[in-house]
């Protein structure tokens, strides 16, 4: 979790209806980033529950993902932020987290693409804009697709997508509304020195290599057609 994931948050959450209970996977507030990754603070006055394999703050009850101990429809909005890359079986979280959505609920899925290994306990994997939108495929009828960084590399990848059932929320002036939140609330601009450095790296070494770094505050998002995938933007 970082500062412009939780604005991914707080943009999505300013921008599309987020309906209660609310379900986090993946909740264990760890003390180096205690502060940024309580995203429950975020939801006051709402109902809201979090969940993660182990037990600490933050965590109301122990759960795995990949087989979650809530009856069918349970929940209005789940949130997964940089989760589902330590999940083993992904596939069958996926799932599972379609299966305790409410018809017409929202699930908020963000993971990280561009970035170092880390194990909590394990870091298995790494998914695409295009990733996300195969695996919402059937059980959404709609999603938005978003990412930054460089094109090629992006940082980070997540997708807002809504269970079968509602009407439509993402809509073109959602759309655009979302892309001002979002270059509004998530911006995490890099320190002068450390861009200055790259900018150097990239004049003796060519951009390329360091664009990930320079680019890391340009945001790219596209409506999705769900529940038949074509790759295609709306």
């Amino acid at each position: 979790m970082n500062r412009l994931l939780r604005g991914v948050v707080e943009a999505t959450r300013e921008v599309f209806p987020l309906p209660e209970p609310i379900l986090e996977v993946g909740s264990l507030q760890v003390d180096a980033q205690q502060d940024m990754i309580n995203l429950r603070g975020m939801f006051k006055g709402t109902s809201y529950t979090g969940v993660d394999f182990r037990a600490g703050r933050g965590v109301d009850q122990v759960a795995n993902v990949e087989k979650l101990p809530f009856p069918d429809g349970h929940f209005g909005t789940v949130l997964a932020l940089s989760t589902f890359e330590h999940v083993r079986r992904f596939w069958l979280g996926f799932a599972e987290v379609a299966r305790v959505l409410k018809p017409g609920g929202a699930f908020l899925v963000a993971c990280p693409f561009h970035f170092h290994v880390h194990a909590y306990p394990s870091d298995y994997w790494r998914f695409t804009p295009e990733a996300l939108e195969s695996l919402l495929d059937g059980p959404y009828s709609e999603a938005v697709l978003g990412w930054h960084g460089a094109v090629r590399r992006p940082a980070n990848v997540w997708a807002l997508a809504y269970r079968a059932g509602s009407h439509a929320h993402i809509t073109p002036q959602a759309e655009e509304g979302y892309r001002e939140a979002l270059y509004n609330n998530a911006r995490e601009p890099l320190p002068l020195g450390r861009r200055l450095r790259y900018g150097l790296a990239a004049l003796v070494a060519g951009r390329r290599p360091v664009a990930p770094w320079l680019d890391r505050e340009k945001i790219g998002i596209r409506r999705t057609n769900l529940p038949s995938f074509q790759g295609k933007a709306a």
